[in-house]
């Protein structure tokens, strides 16, 4: 049996994700309230995986968990990318004309806005965890209230669809990292599989610096597919870059990763793994 630390309940995206990452294999999820408390699972005890969103196709990165992934130590053995969809549903005898309030994770508020601007009557409240919205709804009893989630967590929890499918753009995808502590990584991941890669590096503030790392990497036919740039905390201007790359032949990569290093500060490989 795997252990993954998620971020929220069950039924939650992460929960999904993780389900569908790890198919057929028996979980045991420990659900977390914060992504903090996700690495912090993973730093008590080794043997547990990590499941962690990174971006979406709508609200971007998710910039915090880029610091928690890189301070962590962990590494990154996969990725699952998942495509969100959203119900409203409440308890089995509210409907519309009972309804006034609605619940959920502010990112899935958001993703959902058009669609609540056609229900004005509607207090919007902003909660931890979709799924455990849908959760506090039933447990509590909380008649008038209404929760948005994936229609799974509705089904769940008991509660009742009023209408499916609510996000108002449906090409809407959550990339998740999986991770875990280094010594368990080749149980999870055949290094020689591996096709794509994920860095952290810091540059000098010097014109035309990251220009040569990128010449570079595509000397080699490393295809680059992110970057992501965070400042660095307590130096004025100066920045992370956080890159995810693309390869074909993990020699190549090695070489090309060997070649920037003198270029670099600091430089991290997060994770090598198997693109989807």
């Amino acid at each position: 049996m795997k252990r993954i630390a998620i971020q929220g309940e069950i039924g939650s995206f992460h929960d999904i994700a993780a389900h569908q990452y790890f198919e057929g294999e028996q979980l045991q999820l420990i659900c977390c309230n914060t992504f903090e408390q996700v690495y912090e699972s993973m730093r008590q005890d080794p043997t547990v995986i990590g499941m962690a969103a990174i971006e979406n196709t709508i609200a971007g990165s998710l910039l915090h968990n880029y610091e928690l992934l890189r301070d962590s130590g962990t590494t990154v053995v996969g990725e699952h990318k998942l495509h969100i969809t959203h119900c409203i549903c409440c308890l089995p005898e509210d409907d519309w004309d009972t309804i006034s309030e609605v619940h959920s994770h502010p990112v899935a508020l958001m993703q959902t806005r058009h669609y609540l601007e056609h229900h004005p009557n509607l207090r919007i409240v902003e909660g931890d965890d979709t799924a455990g919205s849908a959760k506090m709804i039933a447990e509590g009893h909380h008649k008038g209230w209404a929760a948005i989630c994936h229609a799974e967590a509705a089904k769940l929890y008991g509660l009742k669809v009023l209408e499916n499918g609510i996000e108002d753009n449906k090409h809407n995808y959550t990339r998740f990292l999986v991770c875990s502590a280094p010594q368990k990584a080749d149980m999870l991941r055949p290094l020689v599989e591996s096709n794509k890669a994920s860095i952290v590096f810091s540059l000098p503030h010097e014109e035309g610096s990251l220009s040569a790392v990128l010449a570079i990497l595509s000397f080699y036919k490393i295809n680059l597919t992110k970057i992501q740039s965070l400042p660095i905390i307590g130096k004025e201007w100066e920045y992370l870059f956080y890159v995810d790359v693309t390869y074909n032949d993990l020699t190549r990569y090695r070489q090309a990763v060997d070649a920037i290093i003198p270029l670099t500060r600091d430089l991290k490989i997060l994770g090598e793994y198997r693109a989807i």
